[in-house]
């Protein structure tokens, strides 16, 4: 059980994929204007991070089995490109306003690099490895990557009603906030491995 705290505590704050390791940067810029399109974003990539590294992490033992884990890449990709197609059609489905606010950003989650990095990272990284454990860590990443995309969206939302200078109005002031994030999430480096 204190491995499992270690795995959540790991992925969500010290090495949050998009504050710490920078993956996943694109829908974190894009769909962190208001906090209803951030979490829902956050909810798909949590499903899709956690999803991913359950499949990712079977096919890797059968690619290794067989010897062709060289193909590691191109198959979590298409893993990956799968499992978003399936959640574009639910978020369609069922929450068509959800779906018309993500836009474009709900089929960019394919090439979001968080979510490969997490399937590449249960694989070649998790000390103890068990297919448990990378599930843990799909979770927990996707968990830090919506804290830290509501954070920002809310953050944003705040920045619309202030009075900042010209020069700094939209993304610059963005980008400073987002660093100033960053920084903060440095603090938890310290913290573990």
């Amino acid at each position: 059980m204190p491995y499992v705290i270690l795995i959540i505590i790991n992925a969500v704050f010290v090495n949050n994929f998009i504050l710490s390791q920078f993956l996943g940067i694109c829908p974190f810029l894009g769909v962190s204007k208001k906090t209803e399109t951030a979490l829902g974003m956050g909810c798909a990539v949590i499903f899709v991070m956690g999803v991913a590294s359950v499949i990712t992490y079977g096919l890797n033992l059968l690619l290794v089995e067989v010897g062709i884990q060289y193909l590691q890449t191109i198959v979590f990709i298409l893993v990956i490109a799968s499992l978003i197609q399936i959640v574009e059609v639910v978020v369609k489905r069922f929450s068509p306003s959800l779906y018309s606010a993500l836009g474009v950003y709900l089929p960019l989650i394919t090439t979001n690099c968080a979510v490969l990095g997490v399937a590449i990272m249960n694989v070649t990284s998790l000390a103890e490895q068990t297919v448990w454990y990378a599930f843990i860590n799909g979770i927990a990443s996707g968990v830090g990557f919506t804290i830290a995309i509501l954070i920002l969206a809310g953050i944003r939302e705040k920045l619309e009603t202030s009075d900042i200078p010209k020069p700094f109005k939209g993304f610059p002031i963005t980008l400073i906030a987002a660093s100033l994030m960053s920084m903060g999430f440095a603090a938890f480096s310290g913290l573990m491995f």
